[in-house]
Parts: structure tokens; C-alpha cells; sequence
């Protein structure tokens, strides 16, 4: 996966993320409106066979849009763990 900013300013980041699909950003653009100063999350591909999806990100300034993806992607790691385990007992 690898992430080219398009656009960023202080409230607001947008950027492509290559190498992914609705799966993944379907699940980071949920994370991120569990982050009260989220104001927008989304993202848009153009094409399901050859577009990349384009990712907004925009906060209400008490939190730079970098800071929100951190902690989003934080949360999910901590998830994650927490489902391999529940998995790992059904063993």
C-alpha cells in the first residue's frame, strides 16, 4: 500500500491510496467517524477494475487530519488483535 497526498491543508488531507480497494478504506472511513472532531470521511473510486481510491479526510481544526489517520489506524491494529485472539481460541 502506499499513500500520495493529493491535496492538504490544516483541517483537510486528501490522498490516493494504491494498492487498495473498498475493503480496506470502507473500514478506515468508519474508524475515522468514531473521532468526534471528524467533519468528513469518505472516499470515491472511479473505476472498480482500474481506479485507486481517492480519500478525503477533513477535521474541525482541534485535530490535523495526519493526527485522526493515526489514531484510526491505531484503534483497527488494536481490533485486530483483539479478533486474532478471539479466532485463536476457537482453535
Amino acid at each position: 500500500m502506499e499513500l500520495k497526498i493529493m491535496e492538504q491543508s490544516k483541517n483537510k488531507l486528501k490522498f490516493k491510496v494504491e494498492g487498495e480497494d473498498h475493503t480496506f478504506c470502507n473500514v478506515l472511513r468508519k474508524e475515522l467517524w468514531n473521532d468526534q472532531h471528524i467533519k468528513v470521511s469518505g472516499y470515491h473510486i472511479e473505476h472498480p477494475m482500474l481506479g485507486q481510491p481517492l480519500f478525503v479526510v477533513e477535521t474541525d481544526g482541534k485535530e490535523t487530519p495526519k493526527s485522526a489517520l493515526t489514531k484510526a489506524v491505531t484503534r483497527l491494529k488494536t481490533k485486530n488483535k483483539e479478533l486474532k485472539t478471539q479466532i485463536q481460541k476457537l482453535k
